[in-house]
């Protein structure tokens, strides 16, 4: 039997509180413009990087050598990794999850991929980008976005070592965010987030 009618007002007063957060996966191809870069693309099997959108902030993935941080950073929506072009935006989805709950799943992801686990094969941004995806909408997202890597597994004679080693320093210039910090200022840098203190100069490869 079905609630009163005070309950269903009350139900629908509280469905209708839930927001809804959009959800966008932004692409990058890490190759430089031209005839190989455009072949790959239309193959789907391009070199990308990809960062997730969620309220203003671009959240991605990248390597570094410093052991117990986060290889997670934020940064402006659109910024290309060094060397690559920005390639097309999906609108993923959306997630009913809270602020906090938001925080917390982003937080977490931290911990699960640090700076020096990055692998280009096994642990890249575009796994970051499944991982968040997943956790916030229960779908990962496109497969192909991480085809490169795919093939590289089948044949591993074919990718450089020195690519699947973290780098030993980091690319995306950048300050530190603290879990508490809200500067508005800091949304036109890249920014680390780590489980622990602050570095001078960070940096990350995608």
């Amino acid at each position: 039997m079905s609630g009163t009618p005070r309950q269903s007002v009350g139900r629908h007063r509280s469905t209708l509180s839930l927001q809804k957060t959009e959800i966008v996966i932004n692409v990058y191809d890490l190759l430089p413009a031209g005839r190989v870069s455009s072949i790959l693309w239309a193959f789907g099997t391009s070199f990308l990087h990809t960062g997730v959108v969620i309220n203003g902030r671009e959240y991605a993935y990248g390597g570094h050598n410093k052991r117990g941080v986060s290889g997670v950073f934020w940064s402006k929506p659109r910024t290309p990794p060094p060397g690559g072009s920005f390639r097309c935006e999906l609108l993923h989805g959306f997630t009913l999850a809270t602020e906090e709950e938001i925080n917390a799943t982003v937080h977490a992801a931290c911990e699960q991929f640090l700076g020096t686990d990055h692998n280009l094969l096994n642990k890249n941004c575009n796994h970051f980008t499944a991982y968040i995806c997943k956790a916030l909408t229960g779908d990962p997202g496109p497969g192909w976005l991480n085809r490169a890597s795919t093939i590289g597994k089948a044949l591993p004679c074919l990718v450089p070592r020195d690519w699947l080693e973290a780098p030993d320093h980091m690319a995306v210039d950048g300050e530190l965010l603290d879990s508490d910090d809200e500067a508005d200022e800091a949304t036109e840098r890249s920014t680390m987030l780590q489980k622990r203190g602050r570095l001078n100069n960070p940096g990350s490869r995608s």
